[in-house]
């Protein structure tokens, strides 16, 4: 069953990344060359023009370094360490998070680990 869950992960994440580099290929295409002249893209090169654009500009498709995880991270994990077990779950439950907050559960995993030892 996890490795199912794994493979399902990557095919969906591979289709989003052609899914982004067909909507980076379509624009390209359709703007640049009716614009300013410039060549038409083929797939792998849209594939790259979109990951050159990451790695200069940065971000993400969630909005980035201002509203990702960069400046939200402190604040969650202060509010995180704060609630008790049962305010966790609460939030998780209400917010159906289930998949994203088992990593996040993961960061206090030696914090559970002390608590049993002592």
């Amino acid at each position: 069953m996890k490795t199912f869950h794994i493979i399902m992960h990557l095919l969906f994440g591979l289709a989003i990344v052609a899914g982004i580099g067909a909507v980076v290929m379509w624009l390209w295409n359709w703007l640049t060359p009716a614009i300013w002249g410039w060549p038409v893209l083929h797939f792998g090169q849209a594939l790259g023009l979109f990951a050159l654009c990451r790695i200069l500009f940065g971000g993400s498709i969630g909005g980035g370094k201002i509203w990702g995880s960069y400046h939200l991270k402190p604040y969650l994990h202060d509010k995180w360490r704060k609630w008790t077990p049962e305010e966790r779950e609460e939030f998780i439950r209400r917010r159906h998070f289930h998949h994203s907050f088992d990593h996040f559960n993961a960061l206090f995993s030696d914090e559970k680990k002390s608590e049993k030892n002592d």
